[in-house]
């Protein structure tokens, strides 16, 4: 299917293994996945049927795989499958596991138990939610996803600048807004009926994956259903390993996943945070030709000039120092990011010298 072989996991990237978790699980070789995505069963506890004002059928999660004899039964499942999860996972990896009130406190409560680091809770408010029908309780329009790290020292991955550009500049919330998943995306069985009950929107994995991991970077899914995680991977140039239990749904993520197109790498490039850049002076900008010494510098609005000098300096009339302190001290303010604050001519246009900067950042960018 056209994934990166990694040595570590060998063939078993972007495949679907078939069959129980824990069991497939153990085929993977310890510290190896950089991320897990995790739609367990929720253990939904439904007693009788479910029927709308109009006495028809509600289609709710009745499957076999979703019912325990005991809340002590799905503790010790759930603690035997995070605990596969975190040996697989490389120690700067991290998990998200998503859930309903029905399992999730649960679920939170033995990740702490095993050492995972909890960073968030997000939740996704469900912009189309299953109305109430019996009117004794408030309409569930939300589902919890926990994003821990494996441990408390782990150096996970977060692309925080790329989530903030996302949210129009704004730093991205716990809150998320995400559709359910309706319309072409809903995979449909021979009768014109949902494949699977719980199928994740491809919207919601997105953002995931682009927020918790890098290009390249080996997805596990251990509850893969219909293969929203491993059509989201692809997509976006991830690597992907899926284990889901029934055969019927296996087959559908494959075909399903096999018809994604993934992206080209230029397209996956995330926004870098500025700490994470390396640091270009000012006088590398003299070094390499892209400002002169003798060159006259101007506020946005061309009311203050500073000439430069050959030593990375700047000159006003009454004062000289570095961009930064000058360009404080010409507007009477206690600090001043210079890169922004000062142009120079380049032609007929006042260009940023934070233009130049990033200009001599790209050319000095190691090449791949």
């Amino acid at each position: 299917m056209g994934f990166q072989t990694r040595p570590d996991i060998g063939p078993l990237c972007g495949k679907v293994l078939v069959g129980d978790c824990l069991t497939e699980m153990r085929r993977i070789p310890a510290s190896s996945v950089d991320l897990i995505f995790a739609d367990p069963p929720y253990n939904l506890q439904l007693a009788g049927e479910l029927t709308r004002p109009d006495q028809s059928l509600v289609d709710a999660v009745d499957d076999h795989w979703d019912k325990f004899a005991s809340f002590a039964d799905y503790d010790k499942f759930t603690r035997r499958w995070l605990g596969e999860c975190r040996r697989v996972l490389k120690p700067n990896g991290a998990l998200w596991v998503i859930g309903s009130y029905h399992n999730i406190y649960r679920v939170g409560a033995i990740l702490q138990d095993l050492g995972f680091w909890i960073l968030n809770d997000v939740i996704w408010r469900k912009t189309n939610p299953m109305p109430n029908f019996r009117g004794r309780r408030f309409t569930n329009a939300h589902e919890t996803l926990l994003w821990a790290a494996r441990g408390a020292e782990s150096r996970y991955t977060f692309h925080y600048e790329s989530m903030k550009v996302f949210n129009d500049d704004l730093q991205m919330r716990s809150d998320w807004l995400v559709p359910l998943c309706t319309g072409g995306e809903r995979l449909k069985n021979e009768t014109g009926s949902k494949l699977h009950p719980t199928q994740k929107p491809e919207a919601l994995l997105a953002r995931v994956l682009l927020a918790s991991s890098n290009p390249g970077d080996v997805v596990l899914d251990p509850f893969f259903g219909t293969g929203t995680t491993g059509a989201v991977a692809r997509q976006l140039g991830r690597n992907f390993i899926g284990i889901e239990r029934e055969e019927a749904y296996a087959e559908a993520a494959l075909a399903r996943i096999a018809a994604v197109e993934p992206l080209a790498p230029e397209v996956l490039k995330t926004t870098t945070a500025k700490r994470a850049e390396p640091r270009i002076p000012f006088g590398s900008l003299i070094e390499h030709g892209l400002v002169k010494a003798g060159d006259t510098l101007y506020d946005p609005a061309q009311r203050v000039a500073a000439r430069v000098r050959a030593d990375g300096s700047i000159a006003c009339r009454d004062a000289s120092g570095s961009i930064h302190k000058i360009g404080a001290h010409v507007q009477g303010a206690e600090a001043c990011n210079g890169w922004t604050f000062w142009h120079v001519r380049k032609g007929t246009a006042l260009v940023p010298i934070d233009v130049l900067r990033q200009k001599l950042r790209a050319e000095m960018a190691p090449t791949p």
